[in-house]
């Protein structure tokens, strides 16, 4: 009797989503251009998805910026070698231009909440392999102040984390990590600028809850690392035993 109802609830569900589509098909979240094929488009169309990060992404392992020549990605590269940086590896979906960066300035308002959940989607599926290797147990978006969020309505970061968290089965955690101290908006300053401005600016709310634990931190943008470096480094002084990144996109240069 349980099957049968359950069947029955999942021959409803079909007819439903199926007269949805007919009454408002399907479209890209990135263009608004309709959806060819309901099933098997997802949420990008054709056009749209190669812009939105290739398929392989040949990067630094330890900061993420891309790597156009060699046989394998190196360990570190000439743009963090000689930089102190807290965190263990950075997994971004692509560059930080053309299509990724309108993509991102959208994110951040909460009229494109599905863009910004398809995009933590996207990266999830595309980068799978790398972020399978972190064997991260939990996700932990890097946040926003208060004040800041309650002008914006949302904290993109918070969004993507939630859509690895789930890709990866693993249990994303957006209120461990705080950020208790106002600064400056980091695209104001330059490189050395911005380490001194994020300084301080977190801290662990509990602890425990990330002790003796592989985190995976989410932002939607890297570009010198000084956020994420700080926020993994109270990570790991609250006992984190690595701290990966991932991350939409990879800036490099101001």
């Amino acid at each position: 009797m349980i099957q049968w109802i359950r069947r029955f609830q999942a021959g409803v569900g079909r007819l439903a989503k199926a007269g949805g589509d007919l009454l408002y098909p399907p479209c890209c979240v990135y263009c608004g251009e309709e959806l060819p094929d309901h099933g098997s488009a997802g949420p990008f169309c054709g056009e749209c998805l190669p812009r939105l990060g290739p398929d392989q992404w040949r990067g630094c392992k330890r900061c993420g910026s891309e790597v156009l020549q060699g046989d394998s990605p190196p360990d570190s590269c000439s743009l963090c070698r000689n930089t102190p940086l807290w965190f263990d590896v950075v997994i971004p979906l692509g560059n930080y231009h053309a299509g990724l960066r309108d993509a991102i300035l959208r994110m951040k308002t909460p009229k494109h909440d599905a863009l910004s959940n398809a995009m933590g989607r996207l990266l999830a599926e595309q980068r799978r392999e790398q972020l399978a290797e972190v064997r991260a147990e939990v996700v932990v978006p890097i946040p926003m102040f208060w004040g800041r969020r309650l002008r914006r309505g949302k904290n993109c970061p918070e969004l993507l984390a939630g859509c690895l968290a789930r890709s990866l089965q693993i249990p994303a955690r957006p209120t461990v990590l705080v950020r208790h101290r106002n600064t400056r908006p980091q695209s104001e300053l330059s490189p050395s600028q911005r380490f001194k401005n994020i300084r301080g600016a977190f801290r662990v709310r509990r602890p425990e809850a990330v002790r003796g634990v592989r985190v995976l931190l989410v932002d939607d943008v890297l570009t010198t690392g000084a956020t994420c470096s700080e926020a993994a480094r109270m990570l790991k002084e609250a006992g984190a035993v690595m701290v990966a990144v991932a991350v939409v996109a990879r800036a490099q240069g101001r």
